[in-house]
């Protein structure tokens, strides 16, 4: 029988041109004459999970938009799923990632029907502009039923609370089977009783073996479930540090990405970070 990640291995593996899984290779990105990224090197491997990590302005939302191709990087190269950009029409590969974050909130119309809403994410659209089968609606409402949202279905999309929006959008993600879900600061404007159970329904998510590879975006050690295998530390717009997660949430790594004194604790495979 295989193990966990070789079973994704199997399932992701012999994709694309044979160039890596996901590989962001000396990968600047400049607007405005400003360097945002500068020499990103990032090598993510079947059955992985990863953090990106870094106060704010360090770029961590940008390279989530160069791995999803919405941007380009003025220098280096992007391969995802297999692909590398610039050799395939990067329209079918944002099919197979799932994104959630502010970058998607901020466009759903606040009358959206949260159930078209999910449906939406076979499409990669927001809403539904192609003709959906009564089996995705079955899907829909039974991805609903998993994250826990399916009570809200009937509501206005923008009369619901932080928490309920945030796993509407995850049900999105997952319409279609995605292969690489990121999750840009999803605990964002969440209580602590919605982020905890936010973060468990992502820990459970990265513990089926069939589940899409995790990328989660954050400035907040606590909110690093156990899932997460490795962390890339950004600083300024550079990798400060990247790896195992045991080796790169050390308290001289965090020290020097976010420019104060900080002591590191585990507890429960779980870090915590503490000023002074």
């Amino acid at each position: 029988m295989m193990d966990a990640k070789t079973e994704v291995q199997a399932r992701q593996g012999g994709d694309g041109d044979g160039s890596g899984w996901i590989v962001l290779e000396g990968v600047h990105f400049v607007r405005s004459k400003m360097d945002i990224l500068s020499d990103i090197t990032w090598r993510l491997e079947p059955g992985e999970h990863w953090v990106v990590l870094g106060a704010n302005g360090s770029g961590k939302t940008t390279l989530l938009l160069l791995l999803a191709g919405y941007l380009w990087p003025t220098r280096g190269s992007v391969t995802v799923l297999g692909h590398r950009f610039g050799t395939v029409d990067l329209r079918v590969v944002r099919r197979r990632i799932g994104w959630v974050g502010s970058f998607l909130q901020e466009q759903v119309p606040p009358q959206q029907k949260p159930l078209d809403l999910i449906v939406g994410g076979k499409f990669a659209s927001i809403g539904v502009f192609e003709k959906p089968l009564p089996e995705d609606y079955r899907k829909a409402e039974h991805l609903a039923h998993v994250m826990g949202c399916a009570s809200v279905l009937t509501s206005p999309y923008g009369v619901l609370s932080q928490g309920e929006k945030q796993r509407i959008l995850i049900a999105r993600a997952l319409m279609a089977d995605p292969q690489l879900l990121i999750l840009d600061e999803p605990c964002s404007g969440l209580d602590l009783v919605a982020r905890e159970r936010l973060l468990e329904t992502v820990d459970g998510m990265g513990r089926t073996p069939s589940g899409p590879t995790l990328v989660l975006v954050t400035h907040h050690l606590e909110e690093i479930m156990p899932v997460f295998s490795h962390v890339l530390l950004l600083k300024d717009g550079r990798c400060a540090a990247c790896g195992p997660k045991r080796n790169v949430l050390t308290a001289a790594n965090l020290q020097a990405a976010f420019g104060v004194p900080l002591r590191v604790s585990c507890d429960g495979g779980r870090y915590w970070a503490r000023m002074g």
